[in-house]
């Protein structure tokens, strides 16, 4: 048990392919055009805190409600993979009531702790020490921050070009982390 700067780093390294911040620049600019102002604090806030909290009690949590975790962790790779259809294609499956503020819902749920988040953090849990998660977890919420506050100028350097190139590599990289995902899990169900 203790501080392990390489567990830190493996974990942290985890974490931002999971929540993959800088390829969702393209759906953050969408958001704030529809929407206006996106409140960089809030989001960034609630996501860490919603990833601290499922780190500690989401395992209980779901056994409390009767799901097992290779349930949860296939259902989360589903999500992925149309999360990375949507982005791949240039199309867009996931439809939802139009909310006044895209602050809580999309970004800081499910965007950044969403399904593929959450499973990942109950698979670092079994491996690494949680202290070296949380601190994994305080230093990518810093950068989703910083991500979140200077979208625009990273929308302006790239372009809508860029934009679209990044969003495209990054949502093969999800569509990758689906389907390791759901490979892993699906073998669990039938145990």
């Amino acid at each position: 048990m203790g501080l392990d700067f390489k567990e830190i780093i493996t974990v942290g390294m985890v974490l931002f392919a999971v929540i993959d911040i800088v390829g969702t620049v393209p759906i953050i600019v969408d958001l704030r055009k529809k929407h206006g102002h996106i409140e960089s604090e809030k989001a960034s806030l609630v996501a860490g805190i919603i990833m601290i909290v499922f780190l500690f009690i989401g395992e209980e949590f779901l056994s409390l409600i009767g799901i097992d975790v290779h349930s949860f962790a296939v259902a989360g790779s589903f999500v992925l993979f149309f999360l990375a259809l949507e982005m791949i294609l240039g199309i867009r499956i996931y439809r939802d009531e139009e909310a006044s503020s895209a602050s809580i819902v999309p970004i800081a749920f499910p965007l950044i702790a969403g399904a593929g988040t959450m499973t990942t953090l109950l698979s670092l849990r079994s491996q690494y020490h949680a202290e070296n998660i949380v601190i994994a977890i305080v230093l990518n919420i810093i950068l989703v921050y910083v991500v979140l506050k200077s979208s625009s100028k990273i929308e302006k350097m790239l372009g809508k070009t860029g934009l679209g190139v990044v969003r495209k590599a990054f949502g093969v990289v999800l569509l990758a982390i689906a389907v390791k995902l759901f490979a892993a899990n699906v073998k669990g169900l039938f145990v």
